[in-house]
């Protein structure tokens, strides 16, 4: 993981930007995926309660020059600008990037439960007097989901700073609960 590229939404009058992260964030998940090698990180730099105006991506050289001779960004080229791949700076420190999943709705989740015969409706209605809703103020991305057309929160953290990098894969958004991406 030696190189990087910034994207950045540019400020638009018609579209505020977190429409415009999700939009640059939904089209990347379809190029990760569409790839299939888990080798290349995100982070969000300027992330506070929301994800801010950017998208960073972490790889080698090679993974991110491949990832951008897919044109992923088509579309979208007049509402963002990206930087040129550049070298990870050698004094970096590193951190995960993870999608966390918020249960927000006990009474929906119990519905689902039972609509797939995981629970009784009688077991459903005990659980969920029992459950409290999770609430969070984690950033997040308002995306739609590709398999089923339903919108969803992906909420994301970013873990505590390390001082040695860790390997692994990442999923199709580019998050993993282990592997590391340089921070800076």
């Amino acid at each position: 993981m030696d190189s990087y590229q910034d994207i950045r939404v540019l400020p638009d009058p018609e579209f505020q930007e977190p429409m415009l992260m999700a939009a640059l964030f939904a089209k990347l998940h379809r190029a990760l995926g569409a790839r299939g090698k888990g080798d290349i990180g995100v982070s969000f730099p300027h992330h506070g309660k929301t994800p801010g105006g950017t998208i960073r991506l972490h790889g080698t050289h090679e993974a991110l020059a491949a990832l951008e001779s897919m044109r992923w960004r088509a579309g979208l080229n007049d509402y963002c600008v990206a930087s040129v791949l550049a070298r990870v700076p050698a004094d970096c420190v590193w951190r995960t990037v993870e999608r966390v999943q918020v249960k927000s709705n006990a009474a929906r989740l119990m519905r689902r439960s039972v609509r797939k015969g995981w629970l009784t409706e009688e077991e459903a209605d005990r659980r969920v007097l029992e459950m409290k809703n999770q609430t969070t103020d984690l950033p997040f991305l308002q995306l739609k989901s590709l398999s089923t057309g339903q919108p969803f929160r992906l909420f994301f953290r970013h873990g505590d700073i390390q001082t040695e990098r860790i390997s692994g894969t990442f999923s199709s958004y580019g998050l993993s609960v282990t592997a590391t991406v340089p921070w800076f």
